[in-house]
């Protein structure tokens, strides 16, 4: 059973400090507001890296979250967390073998800590309104959008908010279609 108002706590307080670190979330918040919506409703998907997913991951379980599954990548992996009425939470963390040699996760990690969220994702109707809408409002992003005009799922990350010197933070922009769950386009 999930337990509600500490789980909001943790979200929330994680949520401002993600809000107060990244401009792009918080002119989509601002829009949000205006429009009467708030930014916690669109909120897709919540995402921290760290040095060890089960340990950073224990405190969202023991509030309710479940493992829902493991993702690979070349230098990296994560562990997808899931409860009902809550965001997804993405934890991801280098391989420690020699794979993850090559991963920047333990250097942003050693840098922000596992304590932030490295991006959220927000969910949208029409991901090109999005952008031109944002765009319109100086946020700028990096690369273009990730899946086919039409399918399960498109994405598109906002460029880095910079902190030190070094890239802290991205705002995901993701369209959905009929039910995808997943994190990359099929």
């Amino acid at each position: 059973m999930v337990r509600g108002a500490e789980l909001d706590a943790v979200i929330e307080g994680m949520l401002t400090d993600y809000l107060a670190k990244n401009r792009a979330a918080r002119v989509l918040r601002d829009a949000l507001d205006e429009a009467g919506v708030g930014f916690r409703p669109v909120v897709d998907h919540l995402t921290i890296r760290t040095l060890d997913i089960d340990q950073r991951a224990d405190e969202f379980v023991r509030l309710g979250y479940g493992f829902s599954e493991t993702l690979n990548y070349e230098d990296w992996f994560a562990k997808v967390y899931r409860t009902t009425g809550y965001p997804a939470l993405f934890v991801d963390q280098a391989y420690r073998d020699d794979r993850g040699k090559t991963s920047i996760i333990p250097g942003w990690v050693k840098k922000f800590g596992h304590d932030v969220f490295h991006h959220i994702a927000v969910r949208v109707e029409d991901i090109e309104q999005a952008i031109r809408q944002l765009k319109a409002r100086g946020v700028t992003f990096a690369g273009e959008v990730v899946g086919a005009r039409g399918g399960e799922l498109r994405q598109i990350f906002t460029a880095p908010e910079i902190v030190d010197g070094q890239p802290f933070s991205v705002l995901e922009l993701t369209e959905r279609h009929r039910g995808y769950q997943g994190f990359s386009p099929p």
